[in-house]
């Protein structure tokens, strides 16, 4: 019972930062950086930082075997490249807790790989969910108003979900076998070689670090150097979360997991609120309610499935 506790908190308390981070990124994403180029200085910061620890404190937990190399490579391209880029392209454009709310769609992706891969039978529940969830997002567009949200954004976000859940699901295949923070060096060396093949680091456009940016929202009046957001951004917006979330999904479930993560859209909303005055009209707010149920259900769906 204490270990199902202490990995509730820990997993509650990585949506906090997670949700926190949202925020603080958007403050850099709408003063001029790309999406992709804050992923990859999230990942090479976060590598350097984590991986030069491991190298002088725990050095034999590195090692690794020819074919543990190739769920690794998957790991961090899907669970720490794809998973950032997507998420950044979905806030710069979405307001942060609706592009939350579309990513955390990742429990009803599970399922349904689940019924329809795996051939597992569902419960009813289930379609339940898919209905609730969906109905929500409906809400949530208001698409009998038109083009209401960015289309990229939605994509983005939504897609985002279906990584996440590979993310949760081929996290906990891994954390049973290895430590935390030698998973962490692996999934953010990954996705750091994948993005500076894509994208040179010759190339980076190294005039954000000491760009004065401004704060937005309650606090327009203020500007912070650029280097201190993207500092926090790595430490308090990556590793500390990271390491939360995947110490959480040690000691609980990929199914648990998830449903813990569904805290970081409301939590998201709230600190939207507070500092960017982003707010929902009544309907958006009753489909994000919707949305959040209808994934609750979609998760208590794949635990019986299983």
């Amino acid at each position: 019972m204490y270990t199902r506790y202490k990995g509730e908190i820990l997993t509650l308390c990585g949506a906090i930062f997670f949700s926190f981070n949202g925020v603080v990124a958007k403050l850099v994403l709408t003063s001029g950086l790309s999406s992709m180029r804050l992923t990859q200085v999230r990942c090479g910061g976060a590598f350097l930082i984590l991986g030069t620890y491991m190298l002088l404190a725990h050095r034999e937990k590195l090692r690794t075997t020819k074919a543990e190399i190739p769920i690794l490579f998957t790991y961090g391209i899907l669970g720490f490249l794809a998973v950032q880029a997507l998420y950044f392209v979905g806030i710069a454009r979405l307001h942060v807790s609706i592009a939350l709310i579309l990513e955390f769609t990742a429990p009803i992706w599970i399922v349904l790989w689940l019924r329809f891969v795996k051939k597992k039978i569902v419960p009813a529940l289930m379609w339940l969910a898919i209905f609730l969830a969906f109905g929500g997002l409906i809400l949530i567009a208001q698409v009998w108003k038109g083009r209401t949200l960015d289309p990229i954004g939605v994509i983005a976000a939504l897609l985002d979900g279906i990584v996440l859940a590979a993310f949760f699901l081929i996290g906990e295949k891994l954390s049973s076998k290895r430590d935390v923070e030698s998973l962490m060096v692996y999934g953010f060396g990954f996705a750091s070689l994948g993005l500076a093949i894509a994208m040179p680091l010759w190339s980076y456009p190294t005039h954000i670090f000491t760009q004065s940016l401004n704060l937005q929202g309650r606090f327009a009046a203020h500007n912070a150097p650029g280097w201190v957001l993207i500092a926090w951004i790595i430490v308090m917006g990556t590793i500390v979360p990271y390491t939360l979330v995947v110490k959480g999904l040690k000691l609980l479930s990929a199914s648990t997991s998830s449903v813990m993560g569904m805290a970081e859209p409301v939590l998201a909303g709230v600190f939207a609120w507070i500092w960017l005055a982003e707010e929902w009209n009544l309907i958006q707010l009753v489909g994000g309610i919707i949305v959040i149920i209808g994934i609750i259900f979609a998760d208590k769906a794949r635990s019986a499935a299983h």
